[in-house]
């Protein structure tokens, strides 16, 4: 066991980019359900192991791939929810298969498209290419594309191309970006592959000239950002969580906001090693700001269940942004454990969410009362997540705003009064419409549904243990890592 073991952590970067590679080409030709739901979960369980073993042995980093303490954080977090997404997704994707909202053809091309994502994903974390992290999150972007539009309606297609259309103008700016921070690297590094790798422009950037820099991280700041979901630039993604699979809403909201994040976070930081460049801080905390205040008054206008959460996903990231932008040792620890408590917390939403639209076939919130009664587990289930993901005590997400809060008051006391107005806005839509579909008499048919209730279950009880107990180890992993962040 040890030998296998130690083999997994000698090759875990490997492992970790060609479990979901060579399972999505097994899965194109898996006729059965049953077999390639079993497939995708296994092996997404076999890459959060070799992920995992990233804390054992961290491999040097090359011209294309790096393993940093930064990037740890969001591949186990992307790794481990890729994991409980897919069980959650074979009981969703069976009752749509025996409803035929999907056909035998469109399921091999879901489960392949799945794998792709977690492929593309995690190569884009560990990238030390930066062009080959936009290329990774461009390819994360097109099998995103075609998993909204898969049910082929009308409203799917056009959320898909609406995702598409905006996804390419984000990526676009985003590839501007990233040619002028060649530029920049350029006279300093020379000619070829040089000017494009991480570990050589962080190790040469207060070199850099500043004034492309500031040019770069503003192209960057708005292409990243549109995968971000920050406002003005989210327009995409209430469409694509509304038409969507909701594995895939799960997905987007737990896993591809933080990649794109991390990108802007990696030029965050090579910014703040260049003495002349603007600070981006205020940039990002700006963004985040305007995302948080922004979404909050729009979650009073939603009427439908997975656009609201959609909104709440574009007002956490705003907060996520707000925190790495007020910059400091106790705002990027708020704001890496609230990037994680939100993952966790917004796919056990959307885990619940996606049975409960099943059941009741609807996703309009009108037409959805009483579900503590008519499905008491998903009703509850729904009632934990809604009360966590809205700032309650004694949730993880809780200790995470609260320290948010916190290191505004110390370091931007007058920022501090937009962020708990934008934060009390939220709190009661979220609470208003939770108080209406959960309790109350039930409305509407019902329809029993077989739902795998134990990623749901695994993911709030992480957020409540969080919330009530950090382990030591995970605290101080953390710290280290929002040291790095400056």
């Amino acid at each position: 066991m040890s030998e296998v073991i130690d083999w997994i952590a000698a090759n875990n970067v490997a492992l970790i980019l060609a479990i979901p590679f060579a399972t999505s080409l097994l899965l194109l030709c898996l006729p059965g359900y049953r077999l390639s739901a079993r497939l995708n979960a296994g092996s997404a369980f076999l890459t959060l192991l070799a992920a995992l073993s990233l804390f054992i042995h961290k491999p040097a980093p090359g011209s294309y791939l790096l393993v940093d303490d930064l990037n740890i954080v969001f591949i186990v977090l992307n790794t481990l929810v890729g994991f409980t997404t897919s069980v959650f997704s074979a009981s969703y994707i069976a009752h749509e298969l025996e409803i035929g909202r999907l056909t035998t053809v469109q399921l091999r091309f879901y489960h392949a498209m799945y794998q792709i994502l977690l492929f593309a994903m995690n190569l884009a974390l560990l990238a030390n290419n930066i062009g080959l992290m936009w290329v990774a999150i461009e390819l994360a972007t097109l099998t995103t594309v075609l998993m909204v539009g898969i049910y082929q309606t009308h409203e799917a297609l056009e959320a898909a191309w609406k995702y598409f259309i905006l996804g390419s103008v984000g990526i676009a700016l985003a590839l501007f970006g990233t040619i002028l921070v060649y530029m920049a690297a350029r006279p300093v590094v020379g000619e070829g592959p040089d000017g494009m790798i991480w570990t050589v422009l962080i190790g040469h950037a207060a070199a850099l000239d500043p004034a492309l820099l500031n040019l770069a991280f503003v192209f960057l700041l708005l292409g990243y950002g549109t995968k971000v979901g920050l406002a003005p630039l989210h327009a995409w993604l209430p469409d694509a969580h509304a038409e969507g699979p909701t594995p895939i809403s799960a997905v987007l909201s737990g896993l591809l906001l933080n990649v794109a994040l991390h990108a802007v976070l990696r030029f965050k930081l090579l910014l703040a090693a260049n003495p002349g460049a603007i600070a981006p801080g205020p940039l990002m905390a700006t963004m985040g700001l305007v995302s948080l205040i922004f979404a909050g008054f729009m979650l009073y206008r939603r009427r439908d269940i997975k656009r609201l959460f959609a909104y709440s996903s574009i007002e956490h990231m705003g907060i996520i942004a707000f925190a790495f932008g007020i910059g400091g040792p106790l705002a990027n620890f708020a704001g890496l454990l609230h990037m994680t408590m939100h993952s966790l917390t917004k796919s056990a939403i959307f885990f619940a969410v996606g049975h409960i639209a099943q059941a009741k076939g609807t996703q309009k919130l009108a037409d959805l009362r009483g579900l503590t009664v008519s499905h008491p587990l998903l009703g509850w289930g729904l009632v934990a997540g809604v009360v966590a993901i809205a700032g309650m005590p004694p949730f993880g997400i809780f200790m995470s705003a609260f320290l948010v809060v916190s290191s505004t008051f110390a370091r931007q006391p007058l920022l501090a009064i937009p962020l708990v107005i934008g934060l009390l806005f939220a709190f009661g839509a979220l609470m208003l419409r939770l108080q209406g579909v959960a309790f109350g008499e039930p409305s509407g048919h019902s329809e029993p549904v077989k739902a795998s209730y134990l990623p749901l279950a695994t993911h709030l009880m992480l957020v409540l243990i969080a919330g009530i107990y950090l382990p030591p180890p995970l605290v101080a992993w953390f710290q280290h890592v929002a040291r790095l962040l400056h």
